[in-house]
């Protein structure tokens, strides 16, 4: 086999068969190798970074938009459920925060795993009647009251439970906001408004807390008139989070 003369240059090979008869073509070729500068290897490698960078992007997109369907689909669900039977309702927590900030900046929106609603504790049988028909069922589990698929039932998925006007943990400094003016999505199910969230979020002030203030904050939502009506230990949480920022 003939090689070219060596030189600093990288080499690339070429498979190229010579002339010989066909079975000596089956077992052998002649390879042709020619010179390829740093420059063009550089480039093509970069190319090739590009194409992995766009590939990877498209794939968590795609699994970032499947999962907001995901969520989104359940609630609508559960939304159908209650609303037939006449039983009130709001999405708290990240989806809420999630639908806030998505509708003034999609980049800004960051994505929560499962869905919270806010529901009066009084209720809470007749929720659990309701939502058979759809799949769903009710159960309590380690002290938080859910709703899980009855085909496959995982609490990482399921639908976490709140009652308003009362605390989550007895070390709360607030309870759950009663029901006020829910804002609809363009989807259709109703979601707690700002003022809500942001006590709320002020009151658990864990560190996804503290982010999904953060987020709120970022496009506007927390507005002056919002912060002014905090009462003074969420005052200082908040400016706390905004000192962090």
């Amino acid at each position: 086999m003939k090689f070219a003369p060596r030189c600093a240059s990288r080499w690339v090979v070429i498979d190229r068969p010579c002339r010989r008869t066909p079975a000596e073509r089956l077992g052998s070729f002649r390879w042709r190798l020619r010179p390829q500068s740093g420059r063009e290897v550089s480039a093509r490698q970069q190319a090739a970074e590009r194409e992995k960078l766009r590939e990877k992007a498209v794939l968590v997109n795609t699994i970032f938009e499947n999962k907001v369907d995901q969520l989104r689909d359940m609630v609508k669900r559960l939304d159908g459920a209650l609303s037939k039977a006449g039983i009130r309702y709001q999405v708290i927590g990240g989806l809420a925060v999630f639908c806030h900030v998505d509708g003034i900046d999609p980049l800004a929106a960051r994505l929560t795993r499962d869905v919270d609603v806010a529901i009066d504790k009084h209720d809470l049988q007749r929720i659990a009647d309701a939502v058979k028909p759809i799949g769903l069922v009710y159960r309590h589990v380690a002290g938080i009251d859910m709703l899980v698929e009855a085909a496959a039932p995982k609490a990482r998925s399921a639908v976490h439970m709140v009652f308003v006007n009362e605390k989550v943990r007895p070390t709360d400094p607030e309870p759950i906001p009663g029901f006020s003016e829910p804002t609809r999505t363009t989807e259709g199910f109703f979601i707690a408004p700002v003022a809500d969230l942001v006590r709320m979020k002020l009151t658990s002030f864990r560190l996804k807390d503290k982010v999904h203030i953060q987020d709120m904050d970022s496009v506007g939502l927390i507005t002056p008139e919002i912060e002014n009506g905090l009462p003074a230990v969420l005052r200082g949480r908040l400016k706390e989070v905004r000192a962090t920022e």
